[in-house]
C-alpha cells in the first residue's frame, strides 16, 4: 500500500489471526479505508465514489436487463419496448441504465479535467494517469456498443458511421471492418458481437479500476497544493492526513447523497432529456436520419472527427506527403484518437516543475481556455456539418492539440510560478486555521 507511514491492521484474536496468516483480506480492507489521506482535499475529490456507484449501477442495472433482452436484429427492438412496458419495474430499470451511462462520462468528464488542472499525472503517478485514460477507453467502447443493442434508427447508423471509421485505415481497415461487423454490413452479427462485448467490458473496467485505486494508494494521493506528504516519520504524516474512514467516507457519501437527488430527479421527471427521439423508431437500413448525432458525451471527438475535411491544408499537405495514403477520412479518424492520445501522453508533454496549476498564473487562463474549448466541441459535434460549424470545429480542434502539443510544453520554459506551501498542513491551516491544543 502506501508508501506513507501509517497504523497498519494487527490481527487480535486467535480466528483472525488464522485467517490474516492464509488470506489477509481483513488487512487489505483496514489498510484501504485507513490509508492516509491528505487533509486538504477539496470538493474536487468527491467524483471517485460517484465513478464507482456508477460502474456498480450500470452492472447491476445491465445484468437485469439481459434477463430480458434478445439479441437478434428482428427481436432486438421489440425485446426492449418489452422490457419498457411488460417487466415491472423495466422502464425504471432501463432509465437508470440509460441515464446511469451519462452521469458516468459526466463524473469521469469532471475527474480527468480535476487530473489535468491539479497535476495528477505528474511522477510518480504516471502509471495511475495511463490506467485512467485505459479505462477512459473502454468506457467509450462499452457505450457505443450499448448504444446500438436498442436497434433503432440512431443506433444503427451510429454503428454504421463509426465502423466505418476503421475502413478508412489503409491497407488494413477493411479487414478490421469486417471482422468488427462479422460481414460485409452492420446485420445480426454485428449485434451479436456488440452484445457480447458491452457485457463482457464493464468487468473489464472494474478490474482496471481495482489496479488503479491499487496505483494511487502505493503512489499516495494528488492534492490540491501538489505537494507530497511528508514521509519522514509517522508524526510528520499524521500531521499533513488523516484516515480515510471516517472522515473523507462521510465527506464523499454527503456528496454522492447530493448527486443521487438530482440523478434521481432526472431519471424519475425527463429520463430521455439526454437521448434522441429517432432511436424510438425501429432500425431501418433504407432510411437514413436527416442529421446522425452520438451520445452527447462523444460530441466533442465526433466534431473533432468531422472537422478536418479535404479542403484543410494539413490534410492536404498530409495527403501529398503520403501520397494519398492519408486522405480526410483516414486524418479525421486520426485526429479522433489523437486528441485523446494526447491526454494520456500529458505527463510527458507538461514540462513545469510545479505540480498543480493552483499555483501558476499563465497556465490558469489557458486550461480555463481548454474547458471552454471542450464544451464549444460538445456543441460542435452536435450542429450539422456545414458552414460556419465546420470552421468554428477546426479552430477548436486546432486549440485542444495546440494546448497539449505546443502550450503545455512551452509554459514550463516561460511561465514564472508562485510559491507552493512547504507542507500541507501549512496550506490546510491556511485555509481552516490552526487546531487549538486543548488545555492540560
Amino acid at each position: 500500500m502506501s508508501g506513507i507511514p501509517h497504523d497498519h491492521y494487527e490481527p487480535k484474536t486467535g480466528a483472525e489471526k488464522w485467517l490474516h496468516s492464509r488470506l489477509p483480506i481483513v488487512s487489505l480492507m483496514y489498510d484501504t479505508l485507513m490509508i492516509p489521506t491528505p487533509k486538504n482535499l477539496n470538493w474536487m475529490w468527491i467524483w471517485g465514489i460517484v465513478l464507482t456507484f456508477c460502474l456498480v449501477l450500470q452492472i447491476v442495472t445491465g445484468i437485469i436487463l439481459v434477463m430480458h433482452y434478445t439479441p437478434h436484429v428482428e427481436l432486438a427492438f421489440a425485446s426492449i419496448e418489452h422490457i419498457m412496458r411488460n417487466v415491472n419495474g423495466g422502464h425504471f430499470i432501463r432509465y437508470l441504465h440509460m441515464n446511469g451511462a451519462s452521469l458516468f462520462f459526466f463524473a469521469v468528464y469532471i475527474h480527468i479535467f480535476r487530473g489535468l488542472y491539479y497535476g495528477s499525472y505528474k511522477a510518480p503517478r504516471e502509471i495511475t494517469w495511463i490506467i485512467g485514460m485505459l479505462i477512459y477507453l473502454m468506457m467509450m467502447g462499452t457505450a457505443f456498443m450499448g448504444y446500438v443493442l436498442p436497434w433503432g434508427q440512431m443506433s444503427f447508423w451510429g454503428a454504421t458511421v463509426i465502423t466505418g471509421l476503421f475502413g478508412a485505415i489503409p491497407f488494413i481497415g477493411e479487414p478490421i471492418q469486417t471482422w468488427l461487423l462479422g460481414g460485409p454490413a452492420v446485420d445480426n452479427a454485428t449485434l451479436n458481437r456488440f452484445f457480447s462485448l458491452h457485457y463482457l467490458l464493464p468487468f473489464v473496467i472494474a478490474a482496471l479500476v481495482a489496479v488503479h485505486i491499487w496505483a494511487f494508494h502505493s503512489t499516495g494521493n494528488n492534492n490540491p497544493t501538489g505537494v507530497d506528504v511528508r514521509r519522514g516519520s509517522k508524526a510528520e504524516a499524521e500531521k499533513d492526513t488523516l484516515p480515510f474512514w471516517p472522515y473523507f467516507v462521510i465527506k464523499d457519501l454527503f456528496a454522492l447523497a447530493v448527486i443521487m437527488v438530482v440523478f434521481f430527479a432526472i431519471v424519475g421527471f425527463m429520463p430521455n432529456y439526454l437521448g434522441h427521439p429517432d432511436n424510438y423508431i425501429e432500425a431501418n437500413a433504407l432510411a437514413t436520419p436527416a442529421h446522425i448525432v452520438p451520445e452527447w458525451y462523444f460530441l466533442p471527438f465526433y466534431a473533432i472527427l468531422r472537422a478536418f475535411t479535404g479542403e484543410v491544408w494539413v490534410v492536404q499537405l498530409a495527403s501529398w506527403i503520403t501520397g494519398g495514403i492519408v486522405d480526410a477520412k483516414f486524418f479525421g479518424v486520426l485526429a479522433m484518437f489523437g486528441a485523446i492520445a494526447v491526454m494520456a501522453l500529458v505527463p510527458w508533454l507538461d514540462t513545469s516543475s510545479v505540480r498543480s496549476g493552483r499555483y501558476r498564473p499563465m497556465f490558469k487562463w489557458w486550461f480555463a481556455l481548454l474547458v471552454i474549448d471542450f464544451i464549444v466541441l460538445m456543441w460542435l459535434g452536435a450542429r450539422p456539418a456545414e458552414e460556419p460549424y465546420a470552421t468554428y470545429s477546426l479552430i477548436a480542434s486546432a486549440y485542444w492539440f495546440a494546448y497539449f502539443l505546443v502550450i503545455l510544453p512551452l509554459l514550463g520554459v516561460i511561465e514564472k510560478p508562485t510559491a507552493a506551501p512547504e507542507t500541507i498542513e501549512a496550506d490546510f491551516e491556511a485555509h481552516y486555521g490552526k487546531a487549538e491544543t486543548p488545555a492540560e
